[in-house]
């Protein structure tokens, strides 16, 4: 399994009396994000699945991610929270992309390659960056192929 996780791009910062589920992207965490996509075309990506967290900004970010998807896209709120045995059975397809949040997209990379959640610090995840997995998708057995800043995948979109 090719396996992507992403966290969502920048969001407007929390307004007193708004749900924080319905936190938009900004225009500028939009137009970055787009850069991120061209830069994952660059590099061929192709999706049979995408799922993302039900929240307002990973649904937008998501948005923008579909033309990479060749199957379907779906949300699902076992993104929006810690990781569970349930998100990983999900991942059914070949290539997969996730969408979601801090903490939980580094969990999820910690406990994918390490088998240990507690070591999630060490893999830091920028607003709209992007890890690449392979292999089977059970705790520490998964390989970290890369893990790419957004400006790192924007440079990459640049490229002639």
């Amino acid at each position: 399994m090719k396996l992507l996780i992403v966290r969502h791009a920048i969001a407007a910062d929390p307004v007193e009396g708004q749900r924080d589920s319905a936190r938009p992207l900004t225009s500028a965490g939009k137009r970055k994000f787009e850069g991120v996509v061209r830069g994952l075309k660059r590099l061929d990506v192709k999706l049979d699945l995408l799922l993302h967290s039900p929240l307002l900004r990973a649904v937008e970010t998501a948005d923008l991610m579909n033309a990479l998807v060749e199957g379907e896209a779906r949300v699902t709120s076992l993104l929006a929270r810690a990781p569970t045995k349930a998100l990983i059975e999900a991942l059914d397809e070949p290539r997969v992309a996730l969408v979601g949040h801090e903490p939980y997209v580094s969990e999820l990379v910690a406990w994918l390659v390490t088998g240990e959640r507690q070591l999630a610090r060490a893999f830091p995840f920028r607003k709209g960056g992007v890890a690449f997995l392979e292999g089977e998708p059970v705790p520490g057995q998964m390989f970290l192929a890369s893990m790419l800043t957004p400006a790192q995948l924007r440079a990459i979109g640049k490229k002639k």
